[in-house]
């Protein structure tokens, strides 16, 4: 039997949605995670809505046995490195962790404007970190993303990220090895812009 040159499947092709990520968290580690706001919305850009996005997602990390490396919170979005629980084996607490958190927030929020019906956040796009120089350079990406958003010059003056505490807790060396990194060829859904109204 003689083949058929340019013979082409028509099978259609599965695509996953860009506004509905796939998150694969069967597996423990470590992870970038980036979420925000619906249609970019800067609903916490005082600092007293930062203060409680900023509050309630270490504290929900802390309950879920998550570690944080690294993390900024902003009006519309936030970014973290961390840790998933050693006890588990996969990641899948993070679904549930982000979930309480953004149902908390929105509410809090909502109760705040009088707008109880309103959409406050839209999803969550989580990375796999498996590579000691992408881990690293997302933890530098992360420290200093204030900076980057044009909020502060350094990013330890700015009171929602971890940049401040890495530089306070880390040795020397390590911050000098993780602010060394290169962020220019990391791929970081991040095309947002960050509001800070300061009372």
């Amino acid at each position: 039997m003689v083949p058929q040159p340019n013979s082409v499947s028509l099978t259609t092709p599965t695509v996953s949605w860009p506004h509905a990520p796939t998150h694969k968290l069967s597996e423990s580690g470590t992870y970038f995670v980036t979420a925000s706001t619906y249609l970019k919305q800067h609903l916490f850009r005082s600092s007293r809505r930062l203060g409680v996005l900023h509050r309630g997602l270490l504290s929900l990390a802390s309950q879920y046995g998550w570690q944080l490396e690294a993390w900024a919170v902003f009006s519309n979005h936030y970014h973290f490195v961390g840790h998933s629980p050693t006890a588990d084996e996969d990641a899948k607490s993070l679904s549930p962790m982000l979930k309480e958190l953004h149902s908390k927030t929105a509410e809090w929020v909502n109760k705040e404007d009088n707008s109880p019906s309103r959409e406050v956040w839209h999803n969550f796009w989580d990375k796999k970190l498996t590579y000691a120089g992408s881990y690293m350079a997302r933890l530098n990406y992360t420290h200093k993303n204030p900076v980057k958003h044009g909020l502060v010059s350094n990013a330890a003056l700015y009171p929602f990220c971890s940049a401040a505490w890495f530089e306070r807790t880390a040795t020397r060396a390590q911050v000098k090895t993780i602010y060394s990194q290169k962020v220019d060829n990391i791929k970081v859904l991040d095309d947002f812009d960050a509001v800070w109204d300061q009372e």
